[in-house]
């Protein structure tokens, strides 16, 4: 048996992470949890699915309210700690970040952060969120991948390749895209940019491609975005695509939890 601590516990485990990010709650606790259902996104019609289907709990991927919603550009920035990884001073890093983070405090300031959680309270449904441990979890399994697939001859196909092999990938409706580059590019340095919130835009790749990163694999980007990138032309941009890329961090949990003789009914997440 477990309970709903016991999941983001495990899940930050898995990450390697100490505490639980902001974008990331349990909001209403459950003890003696045996089957799950679990979407990339879960709200106020899966929950009334999921009590009338019989389930112990709910988890989504995605923040669905109060604080997972009202703090969650504070997770943005993690994209400092990865950009001076690479190599970048962290004075600039914090300088790349600062308009996107203030974009994201300004939009999640707009949000109905109560609804569904209340909802869940009304049906007394267990429920939680996790976001942040589980993008860590996908990042570095996509980091491991490249690492032992990529080398200094490798070009920006490679790249490809390697993530293609992913099963999750491999499952997937999207495709792993090229957005900026071409495939016969020298790869250079791989940055996988993930695990923040949310992608680092324009600002963050460019910051990137400045301090000799090759290749920045983001999970999406926007049309805007992308177009300046273009205008720049400079560096190789890959697109892993969203729900897939969020399927490699959400399934390794999910083993974990199966493995515990718990029963997991997924809702959108590309099978492993």
């Amino acid at each position: 048996m477990v309970n709903t601590e016991d999941i983001m516990k495990l899940s930050l485990k898995l990450a390697g992470l100490k505490s639980i990010p902001e974008d990331s709650a349990i909001y209403v606790s459950g003890v003696d949890i045996k089957k799950i259902f679990f979407g990339v996104d879960a709200g106020v019609p899966e929950l009334l699915l999921a009590k009338e289907l019989g389930f112990d709990a709910v988890i989504a991927h995605h923040p669905q309210g109060v604080s997972a919603v009202v703090d969650f550009h504070k997770v943005f920035k993690r994209h400092i700690q990865q950009m001076v990884a690479a190599g970048i001073p962290e004075e600039e890093a914090k300088k790349t970040v600062q308009e996107k983070l203030m974009a994201l405090e300004v939009e999640m300031h707009m949000r109905n952060y109560a609804h569904a959680v209340e909802v869940a309270k009304l049906l007394k449904m267990p429920y939680m969120n996790i976001h942040t441990p589980l993008d860590e979890i996908g990042r570095q399994r996509m980091n491991d991948q490249i690492k032992r697939k990529i080398g200094k001859d490798s070009v920006v196909q490679d790249v490809v390749s390697a993530l293609e092999e992913l099963a999750e990938f491999k499952n997937a409706m999207t495709k792993i895209k090229i957005r900026l580059g071409k495939p016969e590019n020298a790869a250079g340095k791989v940055v996988v940019s993930h695990g923040a919130g949310t992608n680092g835009g324009y600002e963050i790749a460019k910051t990137y491609f400045e301090h000799g990163v090759g290749t920045v694999v983001y999970i999406h980007i926007s049309p805007v975005d992308l177009r300046k990138l273009k205008t720049d032309n400079v560096g190789n941009l890959i697109i892993t695509g969203h729900i897939a890329s969020d399927s490699v961090g959400i399934n390794p949990l999910i083993q974990e939890l199966e493995r515990r003789d718990i029963s997991v009914t997924r809702i959108g997440i590309v099978p492993s």
